[in-house]
């Protein structure tokens, strides 16, 4: 496995992954986009939060959220269990960490339906984050 390819769980964050991309915030963002599109999902909303921290004087290192995701994927395990809706949409963080690497993080889908006691079955179609997050990030 790559440096890029290496899945780790996020730094005391339990049911986060993370992957190391070996492009930009703003091409790693726009990777995600096309893929979450070819996916056949949709993409909400993109929430750049260093913008929001630099609007008001602040500042913090370039980190942007994409909230996407497909009403036949998540429907069902909500309607199992309605508090699952606190985490869905699906989301993909990117962010510098300031030492020079651009990393994505997402939940880990097995992990939300252990925490929520959604059926495994149920959850299947919201484990793909992986796979659309490798994709977007192969060169």
């Amino acid at each position: 496995m790559t440096k890029q390819e290496a899945v780790s769980s996020g730094a005391g964050a339990p049911g986060i992954l993370s992957v190391a991309s070996p492009f930009s915030v703003a091409e790693t963002v726009e990777r995600l986009k096309r893929a979450v599109e070819a996916g056949g999902m949709t993409l909400f909303a993109v929430v750049d939060h260093g913008a929001g921290a630099q609007s008001v004087g602040l500042t913090m290192n370039d980190t942007q959220v994409l909230i996407f995701g497909n009403p036949w994927g998540g429907t069902p395990a909500m309607a199992a269990r309605p508090l699952l809706a606190l985490e869905l949409p699906l989301k993909a963080l990117v962010w510098d960490d300031g030492h020079g690497q651009v990393r994505v993080a997402y939940q880990d889908a097995a992990e939300l339906g252990r925490r929520y006691q959604v059926p495994a079955e149920l959850m299947t179609p919201l484990s793909g984050v992986g796979d659309l997050v490798r994709t977007a990030l192969a060169s």
